[in-house]
């Protein structure tokens, strides 16, 4: 290789390099709100477990729905601020790929819950993921209002699934819902593999 080519090669390889990095909360530069907004979107862990709890809650009718549009942002937002509060210490890196496994279970087994079993679903799911993006995002020393954007981006993401969920009339759109679950209840099992065989 002549210098020129090594030297274009070592530019271009520099343009690849990161300038700063962040360990949990995107920053977007509108402010704490936004950054929770799109952290919410970008984080896998967060969001799969989310629309499987917006899919278990349209599966299982009007009522269900309407308690999980405000059970699950609202449980959301104060696991988080006790997460923050506390500063809880990590947990194992499995227990969210339980989430995963439980609701995408439920889902593509389309069990008919009652209201209120599924508003308990939501309420946990809420306090475990909210209180540790609360502790991540006291780690990093960010603002505590990053939680309102990630709780608000969970009311709508759960008022769009939930009420799409629940228009359907069809029998086959169903079980298009009841895959989508089944897919999620597999990723959960890949992470929860993940998870075992780094713990040993």
């Amino acid at each position: 290789m002549s210098r020129r080519s090594l030297a274009l090669a070592a530019g271009a390889g520099l343009l690849f390099v990161p300038g700063v990095a962040q360990a949990h909360l995107m920053t977007t530069g509108l402010g704490p709100v936004y950054d929770g907004v799109s952290h919410f979107f970008l984080t896998f862990e967060d969001l799969i477990p989310a629309v499987a709890m917006a899919l278990l809650a349209g599966l299982n009718g009007t009522a269900a729905g309407r308690r999980v549009l405000f059970a699950l942002p609202i449980s959301w937002l104060v696991g988080g601020l006790a997460g923050f509060a506390w500063r809880l210490p990590h947990l194992p890196p499995g227990l969210t790929a339980v989430s995963f496994l439980a609701l995408g279970g439920l889902a593509a087994l389309d069990r008919r819950l009652g209201p209120t079993a599924v508003t308990a679903l939501a309420c946990a799911l809420g306090l475990l993921h909210g209180a540790l993006n609360g502790a991540g995002i006291a780690e990093v020393g960010r603002e505590a209002t990053g939680l309102l954007g990630i709780s608000g981006a969970i009311f709508v993401l759960t008022a769009l699934v939930s009420a799409g969920i629940v228009s359907l009339r069809q029998p086959w759109t169903r079980v298009a819902a009841r895959v989508a679950g089944s897919w999620i209840a597999a990723i959960g099992l890949l992470l929860l593999g993940w998870s075992i065989r780094g713990a040993s």
